[in-house]
Formats: structure tokens, sequence, C-alpha cells
């Protein structure tokens, strides 16, 4: 593990991270909503990891006399594997928020937290409240995509393999979630009610807890390095974000108002690790 490496990164990989949420500053202008930071979120983090695996395979170069992004082969899967994984999601998650936003107005989350923020120039506010913070975030928690980019030695294969296929759970836990909710949302017969079908009949947020599922399985490939379990406090924050935050209690204030039986809905199902429902008594 080449941990001089990986610490030398950090502030390089900072600066990426601010580059991005500036990048979608910059696109909100454009398409005239601060939720455009939802699109940019996941794929951040697709970049954060190529800008490690970059840094790293030109600081390994010298060293072998060759282009390569680790010491061995077993190395070299794990990052492809890795790679792959995250890619799979971020752009998954990206492009499908990306095409849920077009032509709708700004998400009432970011109004109220503009309103909620002193100062006079909305931009201004959005720039150090919305972008600021969520380019940090995006930077804390990727430390463990961007640990593992700078490992040359994996102590524990069978825990990368674990890692790599509960991440493609969460990937898969999420995803589905999402298109029904699009199916449903499509349906004109189902305005104004409340999606309680699929997974959504198990837990309120399958998106949030495939997600939870998701990024513990990252932090287990991390573990399966040396060093790697260090970075357990990135994934606690991911896990608490998508578990306690997320918009959760704001989205829910306005679902309760334009969903019709969103209430009962809350009162039998589980708000984030899925169980049957409660029965009405």
């Amino acid at each position: 593990m080449h941990l001089s490496w990986f610490f030398t990164n950090l502030p390089f990989a900072f600066l990426t991270a601010l580059a991005w949420a500036l990048l979608a500053f910059a696109t909100s202008f454009i398409v005239k909503r601060h939720a455009i930071i939802d699109v940019f979120w996941g794929s951040g983090f697709l970049v954060l990891l190529l800008e490690s695996l970059f840094v790293s395979h030109l600081k390994s170069a010298p060293e072998h006399g060759s282009m390569h992004l680790s010491n061995h082969a077993v190395d070299h899967w794990l990052h492809l594997g890795l790679l792959i994984a995250v890619a799979l999601w971020s752009l998954r998650l990206s492009i499908y928020l990306a095409l849920r936003q077009r032509g709708t107005a700004e998400d009432t989350r970011y109004v109220a937290i503009l309103a909620n923020t002193k100062g006079s120039n909305d931009n201004v506010k959005a720039l150090k409240i919305i972008y600021f913070t969520q380019g940090t975030l995006l930077f804390l928690v990727s430390i463990p995509l961007q640990f593992v980019a700078f490992a040359n030695h994996v102590t524990i294969p069978a825990l990368a393999l674990v890692g790599l296929a509960l991440a493609l759970v969460g990937f898969g836990f999420e995803a589905i979630g999402d298109d029904q909710l699009r199916r449903f949302i499509a349906n004109p017969d189902n305005h104004g009610t409340t999606m309680n079908r699929g997974l959504w009949k198990y837990t309120r947020h399958p998106n949030y807890f495939g997600e939870a599922v998701l990024w513990t399985g990252y932090y287990l490939v991390a573990c399966s390095v040396p060093w790697g379990w260090a970075t357990i406090g990135s994934a606690l924050l991911m896990i608490y974000l998508v578990a306690n935050l997320s918009g959760k209690p704001m989205l829910e204030r306005k679902l309760k108002k334009t969903r019709a039986g969103y209430e009962e809905y809350i009162a039998t199902t589980s708000s984030f690790f899925p169980r049957p429902p409660k029965r009405n008594k």
C-alpha cells in the first residue's frame, strides 16, 4: 500500500471534488435549478476514482518501467472490478436523475435550504451551502475508493469479491426501486396516490437502502487491502447521510400533503430496512 502517495493525492482529490461541484454550479445557470447537483453527485465518485487511479498509474510507472495500475495482476483486477462497479452505479444514478429532472421546476428541498439561509444573494448562498458542502462530502465519502486506487497489495481477495458482490446487490436494489417508481409516476392513473408496490411495499426508501448496501460493499473492498479498515468513517458518513438525511424529512413532509394515503403508508412501512408492512389496527 503506497500510503504516502494516497496522502499526497488527498489535496488534489479535494480540489477535483470542488471543481466538479463548481461545474455543477455553472450548469445550474443553464438549467435554472440547483437540484442539478444531484445529477453531478453520483458521477462525481467516478471522477474521483478515475483521478486517484490516474495518479496511482503515473506514480507506479517509474518504478516498474511501464504504465500499470498496480504491481500484481490480482491488484489489477481489483482496480478494474471497482472501476466497473462504481461506473455502473454512478452513471446510472446520474442519467436517471438527469432524465427525471428534465423540464421540471426547482426541487422544493433546495428552495427551503436557500430560504432558511442568511444572505441576500441566492447564488452566493447556493455556492456555499449546496455546492461547497456537497463537494466536500463527495471528497470525504469517496476516501475508501481513493484508498483502494493506491493499493498495490490485496491481503484478503475473498473479502474484495464479497464487497464487489454486495455493491452489485445494492446497485440492483436501488435501480429496481427507481425503475418501479418511474413507471408508477408515469401512469396518469396513479397521480396523487402513494407508491406502495414492489420494493416500496417493504421500505419507504429502497433507493437509500440500496445505496447503503452498496457503500458497505465498497468499504469491504477497502478492507481487503492493508489499512483499508481505517476508512470506516467515510462509509459510516455515507450510510448516515442516506439513512437520516438526504432530504428525507423534507420529502416526507411534502408527500404527506401531496400523496393520498401517505400518512398511513408511513405508519405501516419501514423507513429504511426492508421488512413486511405492519397491519393496520
